[in-house]
């Protein structure tokens, strides 16, 4: 009967690692996803936010290869290996648990810390290259108009004057307007973008934190069973040893 329960286990292990090894590419990939969509706004969003899909891409990177190990070890039905199988998933499971609870301390002075590099920026727009390249690039990619809208770039400016990344065509598809209308257009949705880009960078890091947030939960409910499996076949092996 043991032998019999053995088997089952031993086969439900190795299917869940395949399953596991899969699973570890799909990590990698969405950590890889979340920091292409964020990274060409980090001139604004501090190195922290850029923390949790790196522990990602390494946590996926790391579930591959203890996937390997957990598929060898049912296979050879080794106690040691599943042993060590269960201990990396614990391990894995508290890097993920720590990422997780680093991005929601973050999270709660991420407004402050987003709005004050964002203003900081905008006063060093004329005298910085990297800042009128970055706010050239969130405003263009964002379709945006200064922190919280064009009237920023009218405070700031002491020649009340808008960057031309602020202005858009009027109608899709024709040429942008000239620079001399944009940058005086203030007053009408006509020409210049309307939403401030804090409001859309929010938006996009909140977005980025969600996809990790799902995909932690996922992976995390996944290695909880791994362990449980694991530890069960190893249980199984040691009483049959015992038997012999």
């Amino acid at each position: 009967m043991l032998s019999c329960e053995m088997n089952i286990i031993k086969y439900i292990l190795f299917v869940f690692n395949l399953l596991f090894a899969i699973s570890g590419i799909g990590i990698i990939l969405a950590g890889a996803f979340v920091i292409s969509d964020i990274a060409e706004f980090n001139h604004f969003v501090e190195g922290r936010v850029m923390a949790p899909p790196i522990v990602l891409i390494v946590a996926g990177a790391i579930v591959f290869f203890v996937a390997s190990l957990g598929c060898l070890g049912a296979i050879r039905e080794s106690r040691n290996m599943l042993i060590a199988f269960a201990v990396c998933l614990l391990v894995i499971f508290i890097m993920e648990l720590a990422a997780g609870i680093a991005a929601a301390c973050f999270k709660s002075d991420f407004q402050m810390t987003l709005k004050s590099a964002l203003k900081g920026s905008m006063k060093s727009y004329s005298s910085n290259d990297n800042d009128r390249l970055a706010w050239e690039n969130v405003q263009s990619k964002l379709k945006c108009c200064g922190i919280d809208g064009p009237i920023d770039w009218y405070n700031e400016s002491p020649e009340r004057l808008l960057p031309k990344s602020c202005c858009h065509p009027v109608n899709e598809g024709e040429d942008p307007i000239s620079d001399a209308v944009c940058r005086t257009a203030i007053v009408t949705a006509d020409y210049v973008y309307q939403n401030g880009c804090f409001e859309k960078l929010e938006m996009k890091v909140n977005g980025a934190a969600n996809v990790l947030i799902g995909v932690g939960i996922g992976i995390a409910f996944v290695e909880i069973i791994g362990i449980i499996l694991a530890c069960w076949l190893a249980s199984s092996i040691k009483k049959d040893e015992e038997e012999k």
